[in-house]
């Protein structure tokens, strides 16, 4: 069983920075994870995934160049770096994970076997 915790949301000004963080109990090196959000009245969206080894990502096109995403396995962690943060990026964002030994990029929620709790997000303008 893997439980995921979210930290790092918060309320910043557009273009700021934020660095969202997921950290994970249970076994991290064969999860593949992701980062989705969940604007107020909108479905839960994919912003970013990567593979079990770290070594492959994908960003959706309206947070590409602005966000990465990264993996510390001595950690436990996985994080999402947030550049030139926008006003639409005002959402929940929750991480999300599924064992794997796929080396592939996962980007269907309903693949996805554990999720944390989600971490506020708003930008204002």
């Amino acid at each position: 069983q893997v439980q995921l915790a979210e930290s790092g949301g918060g309320l910043v000004q557009t273009g700021a920075s934020l660095r969202l963080s997921c950290t994970a109990s249970g076994p991290f090196s064969t999860l593949s994870m992701a980062w989705f959000r969940q604007a107020p009245g909108k479905e839960r969206e994919l912003s970013a995934a990567i593979t079990y080894t770290g070594g492959s990502t994908y960003y959706t096109d309206s947070v590409k160049g602005r966000f990465t995403i990264s993996k510390d396995n001595a950690k436990n962690t996985v994080y999402l770096q947030m550049n030139s943060l926008k006003p639409e990026d005002t959402a929940v964002y929750y991480c999300a994970a599924r064992t794997t030994r796929r080396p592939i990029v996962i980007m269907t929620a309903d693949e996805y076997d554990y999720w944390g709790q989600g971490t506020q997000v708003t930008v204002s303008s």
